[in-house]
């Protein structure tokens, strides 16, 4: 039997869907490119006639500064779709890159139009994607530019763990975490030094422990409570459990 339509099975987790919605998902074709780490996968200016989702590994969006400073903005995992808003914008004003191996499902947006038109709920979920990242973007910024290098630090690793929950890929507290100090680095406007310290701080205190690719979480709820965590900026309709939130503190 072959496996199911990976678009098909995300938004088969959020809504219930009819029996023409599924045959309608599951009739867009798909590519699936296998990218080792490293390489970008779109760059600023591209204007791209696909979208992708991520089937295995992890991505980064960044921008880079006239310096050739380099600002990560978000991670993408499996399940995310980093690149849907180019179903809206002709042109791209930032690069997509993988941190990982990964295997990637691309989909012309011409198969992906007439889904829409035909289907609203599906459009409108769609959209509800691109909505939360834009909302993970906001907390981005507010964790950059104004949360202390340890909460800073913690608070990211409090949303990679809490997603990759939620998407089934991380068990007993552990998840795969193939994130370099250096990336960490440039994703949280932080020095490899200070990154490290910061680390090793955290580490000390019994919290966590990073390394050989895996992010482990010892005390979740005195590391949530450090970094100022609450999960509902992420919009999960599956909650991952043991996260505080602002309406159960």
């Amino acid at each position: 039997m072959p496996p199911l339509h990976p678009l098909l099975l995300k938004l088969e987790r959020a809504l219930p869907l009819t029996p023409a919605e599924r045959t309608a998902l599951a009739s867009v074709p798909i590519r699936v490119v296998e990218v080792e780490a490293d390489e970008q996968v779109i760059r600023t200016g591209d204007r791209p006639s696909t979208s992708f989702m991520v089937l295995e590994g992890f991505l980064a969006t960044s921008k880079l500064t006239p310096e050739g400073r380099r600002q990560i903005m978000t991670f993408h995992i499996p399940g995310d779709l980093p690149d849907l808003l180019s179903l809206h914008l002709e042109v791209l004003d930032s690069d997509i890159w993988t941190l990982s191996d990964c295997r990637l499902a691309y989909m012309e947006h011409a198969d992906l139009w007439p889904l829409c038109q035909e289907f609203p709920r599906l459009t409108a979920y769609l959209w509800r994607i691109t909505l939360v990242d834009a909302s993970i973007f906001r907390e981005w910024v507010l964790n950059v530019g104004q949360r202390p290098a340890l909460p800073r630090i913690a608070h990211l690793l409090c949303e990679i763990m809490a997603r990759m929950e939620v998407a089934g890929l991380a068990h007993d507290g552990s998840c795969p975490f193939p994130i370099t100090q250096s990336v960490l680095a440039e994703a949280t406007g932080l020095s490899i030094v200070h990154v490290n310290r910061t680390l090793q701080d955290l580490r000390a205190q019994g919290l966590l422990s990073v390394g050989r690719g895996r992010l482990t979480i010892h005390q979740r709820a005195a590391l949530a409570d450090l970094a100022g965590f609450h999960i509902e900026y992420l919009h999960l309709r599956t909650l991952a459990p043991g996260w505080a939130s602002r309406t159960t503190t």
